[in-house]
């Protein structure tokens, strides 16, 4: 396995889940644990950062503080979907039962976390996500902020406060911000996945490449749901879980529009095919998603060329093949160009293939 990433969790025993398959817990009790050194530590970083760099902006975030996820079609009868045991802490040490998974420390145990879910599909007729009126996975949100991520999962004591975290509350991510991204593998008509380059003045992995991405905005939704605040009077109060999951996936769509110029028209609905760990950053989670377009690679280039609202986030467009990205591992040359995010992102697109039915007709057997 990649040391910078892992597979925290899948979907693939449903091929990947839509927007009404999915919901979310919002409470306080999610966000992370404050402690006075490590505000003091995080005020310092801030001040430091932004005397660097002025035009920083403290955003806030969703904070992924733990999941529950549905037994998958073809589970043992003893544990079918829909039935979990109450809401426990989910912590490094707690065993997961019922189909229930956890935040964990990345060990070898964490590397294997994906087998819980069994790769078989299950008895269902059809190709693709597979349609339930249930919710088949709940993902536990508090709040946090750009700031509290700068002062802890992207700080140089990022590793000290996992072990506090674990002594002081039984959680090595208790005093991490988490912020949960989001990015789309993203596939054209002529079934090429489309890669960005990104530019050398970005903050993180400049010259990488990298799917379209970003983060899903809380005040977005606040916006969404007709209320105007500013960023630091935002609270989970405010929210409404299903406006959450609304944002959390047309999140993806916007960013690809943003970063790669294409249509919210030209897109399919998302797909979750689940969540992936950056060990670059201590771990924080990023949601990731596959997304048709119904444009070929050549109108994709045309429209990318011509630059989005953030065209000077990246310098280049690449597109390989299914097939291709399906191979990709670590001895292929190309692995060691992937960032963090791009890698997690092409883990959980080999494992769901949220699109296998298409990338069968493309390679008949021939056997």
């Amino acid at each position: 396995m990649d040391s910078e990433v892992s597979v925290l969790l899948h979907c693939a025993a449903w091929s990947g889940l839509l927007e009404s398959q999915v919901q979310a817990e919002l409470s306080e009790s999610f966000n992370r644990q404050t402690d006075p050194t490590v505000e003091h530590q995080i005020e310092e970083v801030w001040t430091e950062r932004v005397s660097k760099e002025p035009w920083l902006f403290n955003g806030s975030k969703f904070r992924l503080h733990s999941f529950r996820l549905a037994s998958s079609p073809s589970a043992s009868p003893k544990h079918p979907a829909g039935t979990h045991p109450p809401h426990v802490a989910l912590s490094d040490r707690a065993e997961p039962r019922d189909g229930e998974l956890k935040l964990c420390r990345r060990s070898e145990e964490e590397e294997n976390l994906c087998m819980i879910i069994a790769n078989q599909r299950g008895s269902y007729e059809g190709n693709g996500p597979v349609k339930s009126q249930n919710p088949l996975l709940t993902l536990r949100l508090g709040l946090t902020c750009y700031k509290d991520f700068l002062g802890t999962n992207w700080s140089r004591g990022a590793a000290a406060l996992r072990q506090r975290g674990e002594v002081e509350f039984g959680d090595p991510l208790a005093l991490l911000a988490q912020p949960l991204g989001v990015g789309g593998v993203l596939c054209t008509d002529d079934g090429q996945v489309v890669f960005i380059r990104r530019s050398q003045r970005v903050a993180e992995a400049g010259g990488l490449l990298d799917i379209p991405g970003g983060h899903p905005e809380p005040k977005a939704v606040c916006e969404r749901l007709g209320r105007r605040v500013r960023e630091e009077q935002i609270g989970v109060h405010m929210m409404q879980r299903r406006a959450v999951v609304s944002e959390l996936f047309s999140s993806v769509c916007a960013e690809i529009r943003d970063e790669v110029n294409i249509p919210l028209s030209s897109l399919g609905a998302p797909v979750l095919m689940g969540v992936a760990l950056n060990h670059t950053s201590a771990g924080r989670p990023s949601a990731e998603f596959y997304v048709s377009c119904s444009l070929t690679s050549d109108e994709v280039t045309q429209l990318y060329r011509k630059g989005g609202a953030e065209a000077s986030e990246s310098t280049e467009i690449i597109f390989l093949c299914k097939t291709e990205v399906l191979q990709l591992d670590r001895c292929s040359p190309l692995w060691s160009e992937l960032c963090p995010s791009a890698k997690g992102a092409v883990l959980l697109y080999q494992t769901v293939k949220p699109d296998r039915e298409s990338t069968a007709s493309e390679n008949p057997s021939t056997g």
